[in-house]
């Protein structure tokens, strides 16, 4: 995951996603890793990435962490408090604590244990998140760096949006190609692009190349409208990059220092 301090919503922030679709695009997703990290050479797992200290197989690990505790609630339970209690000990973000405790529990697997972990464990993950009762959904949490959120926007897109976002980071470090395609990576796009211009909240026009990318025009208050219009500040760029650059990855000027939680 990552985010960064902002101007905080007054409200919990709710999924925009169809719980269905949510399902169907987070089992997609674990899929898409799991196929990526069986490509991996031992080169490959050793190289840098945008994340700061990690290699690949740092990031695989924390990946693989957040997979293990999407498919077992007690394994969610004991990293949150593990991670509470580190972070308060150091003083430091517990978000920041949760990942390095996750690279930390998966250090001695080998590059092929976790892959083969991965693949195992996803449709748990799938089935865990599906089944989280309307009771947990709308409770709400303190992110600490972007404010409230509903467990449901938790469950249905962070999840998902941090593997995505990590793919993008493994395929950069490796040079593998991005998968891209209209109904998948697309639309987690569009659900990005669509958050991002309510959150900036001004007119934009938005054009991101590629099968994953599209046209996008909001007017003020970041609703969308009008088609193809372009009476807002222009934007064309790679989607991926877009990605990037709202997660704090990749520098960023105007309407793109907007930053998204990934």
């Amino acid at each position: 995951m990552s985010t960064k301090q902002q101007e905080l919503p007054r409200e919990a922030r709710l999924p925009q996603l169809d719980r269905t679709l949510a399902t169907q695009l987070a089992a997609a997703e674990y899929a898409r890793v799991a196929d990526l990290l069986d490509r991996l050479t031992p080169e490959q797992w050793a190289a840098p990435t945008d994340c700061p200290g990690w290699e690949v197989r740092d990031m695989a690990g924390h990946m693989l962490g957040m997979v293990q505790m999407a498919a077992s609630v007690p394994e969610m339970i004991r990293q949150q408090a593990t991670a509470t209690l580190r972070a308060r000990r150091r003083s430091g973000l517990q978000i920041d604590a949760l990942t390095a405790l996750q690279v930390e529990k998966n250090a001695a697997l080998t590059a092929e244990e976790v892959a083969r972990e991965y693949r195992r464990l996803s449709p748990r993950a799938v089935r865990n998140r599906l089944r989280a009762p309307r009771f947990l959904r709308n409770q709400t949490m303190e992110e600490e760096t972007d404010g409230r959120w509903t467990f449901g926007y938790l469950f249905d897109v962070i999840l998902t949006r941090d593997p995505f976002m990590h793919r993008i980071d493994i395929t950069r470090a490796t040079g593998v190609p991005m998968v891209a395609t209209a109904d998948h990576e697309g639309v987690i796009l569009d659900d990005v692009v669509r958050e991002w211009a309510q959150r900036h909240g001004r007119p934009v026009a938005l054009e991101l190349s590629g099968p994953a990318g599209g046209h996008w025009a909001f007017g003020h208050g970041g609703n969308a409208g009008g088609g193809h219009r372009r009476d807002g500040e222009p934007i064309s760029m790679d989607p991926f990059e877009f990605c990037r650059a709202t997660s704090g990855r990749a520098p960023a000027a105007g309407l793109l220092t907007t930053q998204v939680p990934f």
